[in-house]
């Protein structure tokens, strides 16, 4: 089951979160081999969507959105969510929620 968890993203900024994953007793999951993907809409069903550059290291998985694609995305809410692909091809969601996109105001 994917961990809530609403961000913030200032329009024109790099934006970067970094989610550590870990296994039932707490410790780091070694993620060598795994993929990530993770994309924010204005709602499940749209058609349209952001992508963020996703990194992964040993227990860690780092979204990255750069600055010129957030000066292109128009302030409001919307959803997103992270899945990781396993070196046998089991996906699992580790983290959705809330994406908040703040207006830019110095151009």
């Amino acid at each position: 089951m994917a961990v809530k968890s609403n961000i913030n993203i200032d329009q024109g900024t790099d934006f970067r979160v970094t989610v550590n994953v870990t296994d039932a007793n707490n410790s780091p999951i070694v993620l060598t081999g795994y993929t990530g993907k993770s994309q924010f809409r204005k709602h499940y069903t749209s058609s349209s969507a952001y992508a963020f550059d996703v990194s992964l290291a040993n227990g860690a998985v780092t979204l990255f959105l750069s600055s010129n694609t957030s000066n292109s995305i128009n302030p409001g809410r919307y959803v997103y969510d992270c899945e990781l692909t396993s070196t046998t091809g089991v996906k699992s969601r580790i983290v959705e929620g809330i994406v908040t996109v703040s207006p830019q105001v110095t151009k």
